[in-house]
């Protein structure tokens, strides 16, 4: 049996018209002779009548009361109104269906409710319905503890259900459909000349979506590749290939060839807030409790440089106030600068690699824009500038790569 599983955002479900390109998709899977598993997130977005964020907006307009455990019960409802949804469309087309809540398809999670992690994944009944010939639906977003309590996984919890699952079934594909058209080199609502990739690998993916980019969510990314299942990331409203995610290894550009390239790709984060706390000499202690005061107050810290003279890190703007209140609760006096953004250049051509940070330094430079933070890794490099930069930055920084050829 070839089994693909595919998946549709909220985006993809939300209009009549939307939904009429689904069932395009669905059955042309289907006439190529291969068994479905489709799961599907919450219809549209805040404001829209099922979506998560309108869920939750009801919620704290009626008490905001509920306990983590409750809110998950109430959340798991968007999903399994598109999966009926799409099941009667489906139906209505002579599509034979079941549909599945994410615990009856066999996801086993933690009780860390809101953000609950996949234990294990138990397809029984998914690989039952299908040896029936159905086309299986799965609620994607949520699971269920060993106890028996509905949890959900999280924003982009959807995409990890997806290749989860697709991992499971040992599937040919796992298909994420969006509203674009692949994988960009960057924001197209920043870089106007923005083009789709082709072919990523796991690992620069994997970087683009914890540094911004948001088609894909990254513990998805890392589940597809420590299962070796190739994803595509498709737009729901085109019949385009889209792009490509698997393995570096020999993989080709269906025009071009080989993909030979240094820089895949541009991402960024806004509205963070850099934190600087000096360290008189030797009190190296000092550093350790920096950090330690950040994790006992729940404060993701990024970006960090740890020198002798001192420790430099970010936090989101939001967390800032706190972060400071925090350390100087503890004798410190840090200094911080609001309203930053962090750009990286990502690809999996850049280690080892001579010239890739002096131009960086030459692009930005040339925009006379201040770098206020560096760091990198094997596949990406970060720098920190100023918000009011950060459109400018990623547009020469996108130019510089000729990442538009």
């Amino acid at each position: 049996m070839r089994i693909m599983v595919q998946k549709f955002g909220g985006t993809s479900l939300s209009t009549v018209q939307a939904r009429e390109h689904v069932l395009r998709h669905v059955k042309r899977e289907l006439e190529a002779g291969l068994s479905l598993v489709i799961v599907v997130s919450a219809m549209g977005r805040r404001g829209e009548p099922y979506a998560t964020d309108t869920l939750l907006d009801w919620a704290a307009q009626n008490g905001n009361a509920l306990s983590a455990r409750e809110k998950d019960l109430l959340l798991c409802c968007g999903e399994i109104i598109s999966a009926t949804t799409l099941s009667s469309l489906l139906e209505h087309e002579g599509i034979p269906t079941t549909v599945l809540t994410g615990a009856q398809a066999g996801f086993v999670t933690d009780d860390n409710f809101g953000n609950a992690r996949i234990l294990d994944v138990r397809p029984v009944r998914v690989l039952e319905q299908l040896q029936l010939g159905r086309v299986v639906i799965v609620t994607g977003f949520q699971g269920q503890t060993e106890n028996g309590d509905f949890t959900t996984l999280g924003r982009g919890g959807s995409d990890t259900s997806a290749t989860a699952l697709g991992a499971a079934l040992r599937a040919e594909m796992v298909d994420i459909y969006t509203d674009v058209n692949g994988i960009l080199t960057a924001d197209p609502r920043i870089v106007e000349d923005a083009r789709p990739l082709t072919v990523v690998s796991y690992a620069e993916i994997c970087n683009m979506a914890h540094h911004g980019a948001k088609v894909i969510h990254p513990r998805a990314v890392e589940i597809a590749m420590q299962s070796q299942i190739p994803v595509r990331v498709r737009s729901t409203f085109a019949d385009t290939e889209g792009t490509l995610v698997t393995h570096p290894e020999g993989f080709r550009d269906v025009q071009t060839g080989i993909v030979d390239r240094y820089v895949t790709g541009i991402a960024y984060v806004s509205n963070v807030t850099q934190i600087t706390v000096d360290v008189p000499g030797g009190a190296d202690r000092l550093q350790l409790k920096v950090f330690k005061t950040m994790a006992e107050n729940s404060i993701s810290v990024d970006f960090i440089n740890v020198t002798p003279s001192g420790v430099v890190y970010t936090v989101f703007d939001s967390d800032s106030e706190k972060a400071i209140q925090v350390l100087q609760e503890i004798s410190l006096k840090p200094q911080s600068l609001s309203g930053c953004a962090k750009v990286s250049v990502i690809g999996g051509g850049i280690n080892g690699v001579p010239g890739i940070m002096a131009r960086i330094v030459e692009s930005l430079t040339l925009a006379d824009i201040q770098i206020l933070q560096s760091a990198d890794s094997n596949t990406t490099i970060w720098v920190l500038v100023k918000k009011e930069d950060m459109v400018q930055a990623l547009r020469a920084l996108h130019a510089s790569f000729e990442l538009h050829l």
